[in-house]
């Protein structure tokens, strides 16, 4: 597999984390450690099937259960802290605190062997961020004093994912399949947080059934096998600033479900975000 093509693939996981606001909207009114509890159990599902029927079970075990530890750490970490984050902090200001992640990547991606930082490459996520930024926060933001343990939450939470992808990177000998493993291990510590935590809530529609098993299969399931490729194999830089199109291309999908409103700042945002993976797509052209 070439570096453009596992680039492509994590690219893919982009994609599907564009229809996580949509579906996450659908399954109201399951609460989110619920939510995440039986999409987590689908996703690893998908690996488990995927793992027996290509390389065998015999992989599973020959990974160290370090690296098990330290992708369930990954996973659940990120979406407990991100959930809590926007408990206790305004909801704009935290997810736009927590989307530091792609900028931190392409940062601190020049600390990896055999990869160089080039200033086009911060350049790009910058401009690409301040895109983000725009559609994150075009509520207005409103910054609170009370709400600081929340921004550093989300602080925490944009850490955690990027980290998570930095080291993935380092450990590229490590099969995908260890995917499946973090996500049954993230479902069943996502269960008991739940139990701890909320209420039992279930779907009350067809289509709330439909959104839950949705996220479970794209945004919450196979994205993180097809980001753990990207990662491991692709263009890092380029794949940390293409990152930022997911909220642009989430907001685009609300407004085509008739969940949002069109604005002019999106035609700001989009172009902005463009130009950022273009500046980053330079910098890579330069390796």
């Amino acid at each position: 597999m070439s570096r453009n093509q596992a680039s492509l693939i994590g690219f893919s996981a982009v994609a599907l984390w564009a229809l996580l606001a949509l579906f996450t909207v659908g399954s109201a009114p399951m609460p989110p450690l619920q939510l995440n509890a039986i999409c987590f159990a689908l996703g690893g599902a998908i690996g488990v099937v995927w793992v027996g029927a290509t390389d065998g079970f015999g992989v599973l075990r020959r990974i160290p259960w370090k690296v098990y530890a330290f992708g369930t750490v990954g996973l659940f970490g990120y979406h407990f802290l991100y959930f809590s984050a926007l408990r206790l902090a305004p909801p704009a200001e935290a997810s736009l605190i927590a989307y530091l992640w792609p900028l931190l990547i392409v940062v601190f991606s020049g600390l990896l062997p055999g990869e160089r930082l080039r200033a086009l490459h911060v350049m790009g996520a910058v401009v690409s961020f301040a895109g983000a930024a725009l559609i994150v926060a075009r509520g207005g933001i409103s910054a609170s004093s009370a709400a600081l343990p929340g921004y550093g939450i989300a602080l925490l939470c944009a850490l955690t994912w990027s980290s998570y992808s930095l080291i993935s990177r380092r450990l590229g000998a490590v099969p995908t399949a260890a995917v499946a493993v973090y996500c049954l291990a993230t479902a069943v510590l996502s269960g008991v947080a739940h139990l701890a935590f909320e209420t039992t809530v279930w779907p009350e529609t067809t289509l709330g059934w439909g959104a839950v098993i949705a996220l479970g299969l794209g945004p919450v399931g196979l994205a993180f096998y097809t980001w753990d490729i990207g990662v491991k194999r692709g263009d890092i830089q380029m794949l940390g600033t293409a990152s930022y199109a997911a909220p642009l291309l989430s907001t685009l999908i609300m407004i085509a479900a008739k969940k949002a409103a069109a604005s002019p700042v999106l035609v700001l945002a989009a172009a902005m975000i463009a130009a950022g993976a273009f500046l980053a797509a330079l910098g890579s052209r330069k390796r």
